[in-house]
């Protein structure tokens, strides 16, 4: 009688031998027997040939089993459902065909995070350092494959991963199990009347339409599109925005903010610099290196986002206020935002400021101060008339943002952390976008 573990190889071989060439068994393609293989990588490529500069076909997710036709130096010729082609064998834990262990069905925990903020950047290491690799939008689920320092690494895309603060992501313990890996890989159509097309893009064929909640298996995920198979057993694509998910594939999302922000041209100024140190906290906190900081992680959200983005300073250097004025009309910015951090000889005055000098100034200053207050939770002082030089002499739409008091020192060790500084850029990165939004 067969157990759980050899129906399951049986079933795999049955699969694949419908695939292979008429007249060659299964057992014909290995010089010894048939063997399968656990995948043991977070996600791992499936090529056409066995190199590394052959395309890749497919992809495969951590526990998945796989059957194992043949070696050839360091790759193995492996298949799944419909796929068959080469991995590299460091990735693949093999397995006799007699039998599978019964660790591979036992319950296994894994942790996943929701994204609650609009855009979250995607950093190569666990530090606001490090280069930006993209960003992620809230809603979107991801597995978290390993931790440091309250980062948490996913995998943003397919077959890429990157680092996110994982102070921004709703952590959740999923409990799942190796032979329920089908279940795992199910999509739910949102919206009756959803176009199932020939190839993963708008421009190929409707297939069929779908109804809301109809529930599909995903093989894989191509660009922004599930390949998912049908009723009738043939192969159709879902844009990745029309469906929720049960498992492990990543949630897709439409084009949020970065539509409003892609060709607008935006300076930055991080005030002061050189020099002019500006406030400084009662530990000794620069005005001018915080303000670099805040700028740069602004500045990278932007680009991702398709914006033509300048800065006055990217460096510990100081430029005068005429030329920093004059960089913004110049370039004909749609906004100029000098970031500033305040200071007050009443330590006890906390909080931040926006400022605008022209009535056509102030809707601008107000969308990126209320969500910067939003996102950062700092105390509002409120957006008023300020007579500064960068903001008065400016023709372009220009705003000042104080992002808070230096001198007060429970407020100056909030203002440096890592998230402050991520949760401001985030919020004036949101208030320009809904400041587009509202004024195109």
């Amino acid at each position: 009688m067969l157990n759980r573990s050899s129906l399951l190889l049986l079933s795999i071989i049955l699969i694949f031998s419908a695939f292979l060439p008429q007249g060659k068994s299964v057992a014909a393609t290995e010089s010894i027997s048939i063997s399968t293989g656990i995948v043991n990588g977070d996600t791992l490529n499936i090529r056409q040939e066995p190199s590394t500069s052959s395309p890749v076909i497919g992809k495969l997710t951590h526990g998945t089993s796989v059957i194992i036709f043949s070696k050839q130096n360091n790759w193995l010729e492996v298949g799944f459902a419909n796929l068959r082609g080469w991995v590299s064998s460091e990735f693949i834990d093999s397995q006799s065909s007699s039998a599978m262990p019964d660790s591979t069905l036992k319950k296994k925990s894994s942790m996943t995070g929701t994204v609650t903020a609009n855009s979250l950047s995607v950093r190569s290491g666990a530090s606001l350092n490090t280069t930006l690799l993209g960003s992620v939008s809230m809603g979107q689920s991801f597995t978290i494959v390993d931790e440091q320092n309250n980062w948490a690494k996913i995998e943003y895309k397919t077959g890429s991963f990157g680092w996110v603060a994982g102070w921004f992501l709703e952590i959740k313990t999923v409990k799942s199990q190796v032979g329920q890996a089908e279940k795992e890989r199910m999509i739910t159509i949102i919206h009756t009347g959803t176009n199932i097309r020939k190839g993963p893009n708008v421009q190929s064929a409707v297939v069929v339409r779908a109804n809301k909640g109809g529930k599909f298996h995903v093989n894989t995920v191509i660009n922004d599109w599930y390949e998912i198979k049908l009723n009738n057993g043939k192969l159709g694509y879902v844009a990745g925005w029309l469906v929720s998910i049960n498992g492990t594939n990543p949630q897709i999302k439409r084009p949020g903010a970065e539509e409003y922000l892609k060709n607008k041209t935006i300076v930055l100024d991080p005030g002061h610099g050189g020099e002019d140190k500006g406030a400084t906290g009662v530990s000794g906190t620069f005005e001018k290196e915080l303000t670099l900081r805040t700028s740069q992680l602004l500045f990278d959200k932007l680009k991702v986002a398709g914006a033509k983005v300048y800065v006055t300073r990217k460096n510990d250097s100081y430029l005068q206020l005429p030329a920093r004025v004059n960089m913004a009309r110049n370039n004909n910015a749609d906004a100029f935002i000098s970031l500033h951090y305040d200071s007050n000889l009443d330590r006890s005055v906390r909080g931040m400021t926006g400022f605008y000098y022209y009535p056509y100034q102030k809707a601008l200053a107000e969308s990126i101060f209320a969500s910067t207050i939003g996102q950062t939770k700092l105390k509002s002082r409120g957006v008023r008339f300020g007579d500064f030089h960068v903001i008065r002499e400016n023709s372009q739409k220009a705003v000042l943002i104080e992002l808070g008091y230096l001198s007060n020192p429970e407020e100056e060790m909030t203002l440096k952390s890592s998230e402050f500084q991520e949760n401001a850029a985030l919020g004036m990165y949101d208030g320009l976008a809904r400041y587009f939004k509202e004024n195109n």
